[in-house]
């Protein structure tokens, strides 16, 4: 279905976007701390509403 070619490019760009994605976040690692100090309470809250709908479904299903 895909070409020796496709599958080393896909492979090449999937390393590379990755690469440059922690690069990214490491260089803005000290206004992450700064700016989004308590995201990972909202996540966790926003994971524990989801989870708690899920719940309700297979409870009332």
């Amino acid at each position: 279905m895909f070409t020796d070619g496709q599958y080393i490019f896909a492979g090449f760009f999937v390393v590379l976007f990755i690469a440059i994605m922690i690069f990214s976040y490491r260089k803005d690692l000290k206004l992450h701390k700064k700016y989004y100090r308590g995201s990972l309470f909202i996540l966790a809250g926003f994971l524990l509403f989801v989870a708690i709908l899920f719940l309700i479904k297979t409870y009332l299903h």
